[in-house]
């Protein structure tokens, strides 16, 4: 295991420098030019390039890279453009907010699909499972942009029971984005649950245990379902990477203080040293719950070996 985890941690490297690269040339390709943003659209050609010197964006451009791919491996992630503030204290402040946020939605999404996926795996093609299914389909083609804002005219003008936006209420400023996110992330997981599930149902070791008198109720969750979460847990790693993305959306919706909608609003702004450290955070971040799930693939079936 700690031979896995240390060449696992080896593969990061070259993972994380090639996001950092692909980061940097991308930021650079946006059009729009950091220095006449600060200066104004009004500013002399002059005052311009003085910003453009200040901001080292004079530099030729592998010059640049250099010296931000140098400044990172020392955990420097420069200084805001546009806020002349520390890019690590703003990432600091905003990413618990983008972390709440995301295993909110994880609960809600958890919270629905289970029982859904294992009723309607039970129940095939009864009115039960097309009830399950047409829910995942109304969930998958819901966009948060537009299921986000009814939440909002529902819930919190109309009745006034949840705050419209920010995260200053605690728990009930978390509930509406994370049930916006959380609903979409569910219909995926229904549908997982369902198939996989439905499918070990049909496994002969399930028929054999039920006829040496184990209780059907024991052989589903007792055997059954534990093979059946192997994809479900493939799913819920490459989805909280989706949550993390998707978070951009939903955080500009409900005005929530977390990292997506520092990362549009400095995209906007042409902050290059805070749309590439942003982008790094989430990047990294999805990479190291990848590596939880295999981890936790040999915790649920002890049959795979992590070599």
């Amino acid at each position: 295991m700690s031979q896995y985890i240390l060449r696992r941690f080896l593969q990061m490297i070259p993972i994380t420098f090639g996001i950092l690269t692909l980061v940097f040339s991308l930021i650079h390709m946006i059009p729009g030019d950091p220095a006449v943003q600060i200066a104004g659209e009004s500013a002399r050609p002059e005052d311009v390039a003085a910003v453009r010197k200040a901001l080292g964006l004079d530099q030729p451009l592998w010059t640049q890279y250099v010296h931000y791919v140098t400044h990172v491996v020392r955990g420097d992630f420069g200084t805001s453009f546009q806020t002349n503030l520390s890019v690590a204290d703003q990432i600091k402040q905003r990413y618990p907010a983008t972390i709440e946020l995301a295993m909110g939605s994880m609960f809600i999404a958890l919270l629905v699909a289970f029982p859904l996926g294992i009723i309607s795996a039970i129940y095939r093609n009864s009115w039960i499972d097309n009830v399950a299914r047409f829910f995942a389909l109304i969930g998958v083609s819901m966009p948060s942009f537009l299921f986000g804002p009814l939440l909002i005219i529902a819930f919190a003008i109309n009745h006034e029971w949840f705050p419209v936006s920010g995260r200053e209420a605690g728990l009930r400023s978390l509930v509406l984005p994370s049930v916006t996110m959380g609903l979409a992330l569910s219909a995926i997981l229904t549908r997982m649950i369902r198939i996989s599930l439905a499918d070990e149902l049909t496994q002969l070791y399930v028929t054999t245990a039920v006829a040496k008198g184990v209780t059907r109720a024991r052989a589903i969750f007792r055997h059954a379902m534990k093979n059946a979460l192997i994809p479900v847990i493939t799913v819920l790693a490459l989805q909280f990477g989706s949550l993390l993305t998707g978070a951009i959306i939903t955080e500009q919706i409900f005005s929530w203080p977390g990292l997506g909608r520092l990362l549009l609003t400095s995209i906007s702004n042409r902050d290059y040293p805070q749309v590439q450290a942003s982008i790094l955070v989430i990047a990294l971040t999805y990479i190291l719950v990848n590596f939880a799930s295999d981890l936790l693939y040999g915790v649920v079936d002890p049959r795979i070996k992590l070599e």
